[in-house]
């Protein structure tokens, strides 16, 4: 048996997509456990570029089901474009299955996403204005709407009647704005359950089976361990668990049936949205990393914030995910680079320390202490043996290893799933 979970390890956007791409093709299984259509992979395969927003990335394999697990919530007008856009570049969504207890995103979340940000002002947390983390809002209140809901036009109008009762009083009564309509949104609704109804599933019954099978299983995360609502910058985060301990949560699995946790580091920081970040390079530095590595949101398009490696952050993301081993991605970004730094503690006030704080103030008065490394100015993207890395690359990689305290099994030096040294097997 193996059931192995990939994290993106910073604050997102780390590559994941073609490390999961990489290692569906060994997967029988690929689930994603958590976030919406806010989060984006982009797999570059032999197919084409696909930026998937919800898709589970095992999709592109005929041999691979591919399952939305209950963890995520699902805008289902988004989901059905996407496998649309699939279809129509010839990859077949039939073996995609979402989970009956996954909780859908409304019309009214997407609403309040964007009217609770503008009364935010200038504390604005910067989300995506999808609606996501009104949806879990209602998810954990008790109020939400789940998929299985669908399958019964009864339950789901009653469902509906109900949250759209509360929701139109603040909609008119708060903001001055026109209610929603409950036909509307009830037939809309209905619409996509037609297409989607062979689609939802019992899916914990079907991961299950496949455990007792001995079958491979992939579970894939959105976003970033510093993203986390608990663990992450809050509130400048999201609003679902990318931690490893809800990825068996997320997808309908126990936590004994884990085997490997890998951890996506990218070989520099990079961020989106606002929110504290030590090692961010405001200088002509920051944006050569930024467009050499196309540092663009999947989804937002938005520029990502580039920096320096921060190995501080690093130790606190694998403190609390207990990594097995860890992959680097994007090293062939700073092939051109003199110089590299890593941050390996900050400055705090009059002290120096080596932990991340969780406390808003106290992180956006860290100032990076970095140890500098020399630059290998060559090209890595042709690399396929670690041992083929020119001298400061390895150093630089080994260094990490080191920094984060453990040990590198995938080095990423370019978007093309072959562009990839393979050290160990996660499977």
């Amino acid at each position: 048996m193996a059931v192995v979970a990939v994290i993106g390890a910073q604050w997102g956007d780390e590559g994941k997509g073609k490390i999961v791409d990489m290692l569906a093709e060994k997967a029988k299984y690929v689930v994603r456990f958590s976030g919406g259509d806010n989060a984006g992979h982009t797999v570059v395969n032999p197919l084409g570029e696909f930026k998937l927003r919800l898709t589970p990335s095992g999709i592109f394999y005929p041999g691979t089901i591919s399952v939305i697990g209950n963890g995520v919530v699902v805008n289902p007008r988004v989901l059905l474009e996407e496998m649309d856009h699939l279809n129509g570049r010839g990859v077949d969504t039939s073996r995609l299955y979402i989970s009956d207890r996954a909780h859908l995103i409304m019309p009214y979340h997407i609403l309040f996403d964007g009217l609770e940000e503008e009364a935010r002002g200038g504390r604005a947390i910067g989300t995506t204005h999808k609606g996501i983390g009104p949806a879990y809002t209602d998810k954990v209140s008790r109020t939400g709407i789940r998929v299985g809901d669908l399958l019964d036009r009864e339950l789901f109008r009653e469902k509906l009647t109900a949250a759209l009762d509360y929701k139109n009083r603040i909609l008119t009564r708060v903001y001055d704005k026109d209610p929603l309509s409950l036909d509307d949104i009830y037939n809309e609704y209905c619409g996509y359950a037609d297409r989607l109804v062979k689609h939802i599933s019992d899916t914990t019954i079907m991961l299950a089976e496949a455990i007792q099978r001995h079958e491979p299983v992939l579970l894939e995360g959105a976003q970033g361990v510093l993203l986390d609502p608990d663990f992450g910058t809050y509130p400048y985060t999201t609003s679902s668990s990318p931690l490893a301990a809800n990825a068996c949560l997320g997808a309908g699995l126990g936590p004994g049936q884990l085997t490997h946790v890998l951890g996506i580091f990218k070989s520099f920081q990079t961020r989106v949205g606002t929110g504290p970040m030590p090692t961010e390079l405001k200088d002509a530095t920051g944006e050569a990393i930024r467009q050499r590595g196309q540092e663009f949101g999947t989804v937002t398009g938005r520029p990502r914030r580039c920096g320096w490696f921060d190995a501080v952050a690093a130790r606190f993301s694998h403190r609390v995910n207990s990594y097995t081993s860890v992959a680097i991605t994007r090293l062939d970004v700073l092939d051109a680079l003199p110089r590299l730094k890593i941050c390996v503690g900050y400055k705090l006030d009059k002290r120096t320390i080596d932990y991340f704080p969780a406390g808003i103030p106290a992180l956006e008065k860290c100032r990076p202490v970095y140890e500098e490394l020399p630059g290998w100015q060559q090209n890595t993207d042709g690399a396929r043996r670690f041992e083929e890395l020119p001298g400061p690359a390895q150093r630089y990689v080994a260094r990490l290893e080191e920094l984060i305290g453990c040990p590198a099994s995938l080095i990423s030096v370019g978007r093309s799933r072959e562009q990839t040294i393979v050290r160990k097997s996660v499977f």
